[in-house]
């Protein structure tokens, strides 16, 4: 397990820990929420939904419908897609606000953190065992920071500082930041994508839609052929979903998650560099661990570690892909156990 620590200067459980916890990881698309017992020294599973995230008016709503007839825990913690301000939020891909003194008092004054979803999720790193992680390159790694890229709805990035001693997770809005194209082909797909959105930032590559837009520009600009049978199905599924899985079978998936790898690994080598990731990057999201077969290794590593003279600092990070889909959660269970 990765030693992390609290800001607040607390690095190990409470003295008088939580018995009961309510961890949620909130989404622009989906809510994960989950119930869980503390007995001091692990978490324990008792109850975990999924809901649609525009099905509620906001997170109190949210939260009553989950808990229903359960008593309200000791503690409870939100990480939330989108910046995290004095324990105010609002979320990037839909038009909820929440505040943390508010929530508390509506339910009974009980504690209500709120984190960024990928400041969760690098706490969540604490909870993980070795099954959980999928190795793409061992690197040689050196105590220092680590930095987390989790392409999904959103793109999510985020930092843990190493300390000395411990880490202490940072949440970023790197994934807004502006999209780099390196070749030709990268060049006239910015240009196709600042015709519809004007600015165009990471996240409008690598994320769900992200896979739709480089799908669309393959089509539309590159007149490659995509299936009528492929169409009818994206007519009625989730079609980043069928691009995926159509990915190692039909051409322009095919092509759309070759380009899709490449960006993410750009982008990873990027984030590596300006973190000074020598503790290694971690990759989360909904979208890698569901499509790991489809990565070309090597690939991977050249256009990660292609950053002219600082190669061989690359070469020496390693590339991690977590596994467990419910980082998040434990990430945020882990922080209102902590938190005083």
């Amino acid at each position: 397990m990765i030693p992390i620590g609290i800001s607040s200067g607390h690095s190990s459980p409470s003295t008088h820990p939580p018995h009961t916890l309510l961890a949620a990881d909130i989404g622009g698309t989906k809510s994960n929420l989950a119930l869980y017992k503390y007995d001091g020294s692990k978490l324990a599973l008792t109850k975990e939904e999924k809901y649609p995230t525009k099905d509620f008016k906001g997170p109190n709503a949210l939260i009553e419908k989950f808990l229903g007839s359960e008593a309200i825990p000791d503690r409870i913690c939100l990480g939330v897609a989108g910046p995290v301000q004095d324990g105010k939020a609002k979320i990037t891909n839909v038009h909820w606000e929440m505040d943390a003194a508010q929530l508390s008092a509506q339910f009974d004054n009980h504690p209500v953190f709120i984190v960024n979803d990928l400041e969760a999720n690098a706490y969540g790193l604490a909870t993980l065992e070795q099954i959980d992680i999928h190795s793409l390159h061992t690197g040689h790694p050196q105590k220092g920071n680590i930095a987390l890229i989790s392409p999904g709805t959103g793109l999510g990035e985020a930092g843990l500082f190493w300390d000395g001693t411990h880490y202490f997770p940072f949440a970023t809005e790197g994934g807004h930041s502006d999209f780099s194209p390196i070749t030709e082909l990268d060049d006239d797909l910015l240009v196709y994508l600042r015709r519809k959105f004007g600015h165009v930032s990471w996240e409008r590559v690598l994320s769900g839609p992200g896979i739709v837009n480089i799908f669309n520009f393959l089509k539309e600009e590159r007149d490659m052929d995509a299936p009528g049978w492929l169409l009818d199905r994206m007519a009625v599924h989730d079609v980043a979903a069928e691009i995926s899985e159509n990915g190692d079978t039909v051409a322009i998936c095919v092509e759309t998650m070759r380009i899709f790898f490449r960006y993410l690994a750009t982008e990873a080598g990027n984030l590596a560099l300006k973190a000074k990731a020598t503790g290694g990057i971690y990759i989360g999201g909904g979208i890698v661990p569901k499509n790991v077969k489809k990565i070309d290794y090597g690939a991977f590593m050249k256009a990660f570690r292609e950053k002219g003279r600082m190669k061989p600092l690359l070469e020496d990070i390693p590339v991690q892909i977590i596994l467990n889909e419910k980082t998040a959660l434990t990430g945020a269970a882990w922080y209102a156990i902590n938190k005083c």
